[in-house]
């Protein structure tokens, strides 16, 4: 049974997937059947996503697009959750009104619908898929030590030595950080990546916090039939994480005790 809290600090939910262009770098890289998937695309995204929106980024050469996303599927405009398209990327974002019963079905709604309007399913050569999310927690980097509130709050012991600071005028505060690692994980088979940075959340600095898994090479499920419980999996591994790290004051704050 997945958890909720009452006042998560989670940012943004993204799935992301990314698949072959054609050319070898440095030279162009091209999706040949981006602009036909885009309209057939826009077509079966208007029930769900009926707001469409064109960034700057589209009007820029195909050549120069690579992995960059050009378009919005929004459920209604400026609103949450979207649908992202460009040539050879596909997102699926959730934002504050993320619940896992309604971010599931809708990805796996959102893939289906990007195989089914794929003109050329055959070449649709998956690279990576991707499940993040991104949390931030409020933090005063002027008052207190970031360092201490990490492994006070979420487990995660990191320091400096004491004699760096001594009679040398400079403050054991730091005033911006950003840490990050990266594991092998087999279910999903894959990687689980873990990264901390000064950040803020609506203009007040915050600690940012994602927890990444990724999959590509070898690791990639068969797609689109496996993919179901490549996200499962990736889910279950993101939310035991989660759930380790802030187990104590931090999950009561969340949890809204």
């Amino acid at each position: 049974m997945v958890k909720e809290l009452k006042n998560k600090p989670l940012v943004e939910a993204i799935l992301e997937i990314r698949w072959k262009l054609q050319g070898t770098p440095p030279g162009p890289q091209i999706d040949p059947h981006y602009k036909l998937l885009l309209g057939r695309l826009f077509d079966r995204m208007l029930h769900d996503y009926p707001e469409h929106e064109q960034l700057p980024i589209a009007n820029i050469p195909d050549e120069l697009a690579g992995h960059s996303v050009q378009h919005r599927f929004r459920v209604a405009a400026n609103s949450w959750p979207l649908v992202q398209v460009g040539p050879g990327i596909f997102t699926v974002n959730s934002t504050a009104d993320y619940k896992w019963e309604d971010f599931r079905p809708r990805v796996l709604s959102a893939i289906e619908k990007l195989y089914d309007a794929h003109p050329k399913v055959e070449e649709l050569k998956i690279t990576n898929l991707i499940l993040r999310y991104i949390n931030a927690i409020d933090f005063d980097y002027g008052v207190d030590n970031v360092f201490n509130f990490l492994k006070d709050k979420l487990k995660l012991a990191m320091a400096l030595p004491d004699n760096l600071f001594q009679d040398t005028g400079v403050e054991n505060n730091a005033s911006s950080f950003t840490w990050q690692s990266s594991f092998k994980c087999q279910k999903p088979k894959g990687r689980i990546n873990i990264r901390f940075a000064t950040g803020q959340k609506n203009n007040t600095p915050a600690v940012v916090w994602e927890n990444i898994v990724e999959s590509d090479g070898d690791d990639l499920p068969e797609m689109p039939k496996a993919f179901d419980g490549w996200i499962d999996a990736a889910h279950e591994l993101t939310d035991d994480w989660f759930f380790k790290m802030i187990e104590g004051e931090l999950e009561r704050r969340f949890s809204g005790e």
